[in-house]
């Protein structure tokens, strides 16, 4: 009799297990879910910083900061299914405040990019702006958008919203501009990027978000095995201080030619005066998309990882860079350094130094307008 009630015990504890609703495995990566939120609970300059997490439908999910409007970490399941951070971070605030000139997912402003000289004019007044890239102004400033603290309100598991009042004058730039940067995980592993402002007076304005992707993982050694399309015919040539010449030039025939999918690094060593500029890819691509709609930019994919990543917009270029300022200096969230040309950025925007170019489309923004503009970086695999 013993016997038997120990088998029905048995079974009806196994029954009871099976029943137990099982929980869902995480969508980041071990080193992802190792990341302390206390590391980033601070107060700087007087305001209070935290990092936010945000999780979709469909196995992406990411971590965000309100230093900067920053992309800590973004994971999408790979060709296995399993999470994959695609983004170069840190683990904890401090790095991001004491490296600044790395803007690792940051929100870029007033000026992404850069402006030559460090001036432009604007209704007939001269501005001086802060050079922070030799004579010239790069991102915004010192003291870009990448480096102060935003508003944050978190309006879903899925969807953040980014608050900042730009002061008149702020880092040399006219008017008093209202700024809000959205971020949403969509159903189809998209990280949908809302951008609107306003100001009180004329102004220049250029955002983009300057997150760094490897698409087979972050701290991965390289992105030059990556193939890469550019949905653009055209590049604006730069002088060698990286500002642009005005000028736009045909890509045919050169290394800089992605419009059919091509390997990163199959010309970037080539014999060219532009790369050398450069030290590599660093350059705006002329999208052939010439609407006000979304549409598709580029596209990268990883044949280690199997991801694939769309990029879409309404901006009218792409700035394209290679990670070549990185030098295994940096060490990222997962404990490993970020080596030279271990990451690209594609960083959709108007041309750089346009308020210096009046042949490039306008950056102008005027009382009663509203900038808004919007980008898409789509996750899937192919297998």
């Amino acid at each position: 009799m013993k016997t038997s009630l120990t088998i029905l015990s048995l079974v009806l504890a196994v029954v009871m297990m099976s029943c137990q609703p099982q929980s869902k495995p995480s969508v980041f990566t071990p080193a992802v879910q190792k990341i302390n939120p206390e590391k980033f609970d601070q107060t700087v300059d007087g305001k209070q910083v935290k990092l936010y997490t945000l999780v979709g439908q469909n196995g992406i999910g990411m971590k965000v900061t309100n230093y900067g409007a920053r992309v800590v970490a973004l994971c999408v399941p790979d060709k296995n299914g399993k999470p994959t951070d695609v983004v170069l971070g840190y683990d904890n605030l401090n790095d991001y405040i004491n490296r600044p000139q790395t803007y690792f997912g940051a929100a870029i402003g007033r000026y992404a990019n850069r402006i030559g000289d460090a001036k432009f004019t604007l209704d007939g007044v001269n501005y001086n702006l802060v050079a922070n890239d030799g004579k010239n102004s790069l991102h915004g400033g010192p003291k870009g958008y990448f480096a102060v603290i935003w508003n944050a309100k978190k309006l879903s598991d899925s969807k953040i919203q980014f608050t900042y009042h730009s002061p008149d004058m702020e880092e040399g730039y006219p008017g008093d501009l209202d700024v809000t940067v959205t971020y949403e995980l969509t159903p189809q592993n998209g990280l949908k990027i809302d951008y609107k402002a306003t100001t009180d007076k004329p102004t220049v304005l250029n955002l983009t978000n300057h997150s760094y992707f490897n698409l087979s993982g972050e701290g991965s050694k390289t992105i030059l095995d990556h193939v890469m399309m550019l949905n653009a015919d055209s590049i604006t040539p730069v002088d060698s201080t990286l500002i642009p010449t005005g000028i736009i030039e045909s890509v045919t025939g050169t290394p800089f030619d992605f419009t059919n999918p091509t390997p990163i690094g199959e010309r970037i060593n080539a014999d060219n005066t532009q790369l050398k500029y450069a030290g590599g890819y660093d350059h705006n691509w002329v999208l052939n998309n010439k609407s006000d709609s979304v549409a598709l930019a580029a596209t990268v994919y990883s044949p280690v990882s199997g991801i694939k990543m769309d990029v879409l917009t309404d901006q009218p270029g792409i700035q394209f860079y290679t990670g070549n300022f990185l030098n295994g200096q940096e060490i990222g969230k997962s404990g490993k350094p970020y080596e030279h040309r271990s990451a690209f950025c594609l960083e959709v925007q108007h041309y750089p130094d346009s308020p210096n170019k009046p042949q490039f489309p306008t950056t102008t923004l005027k009382p009663g307008q509203t900038y808004q503009h919007e980008c898409i970086y789509r996750f899937s695999v192919m297998k």
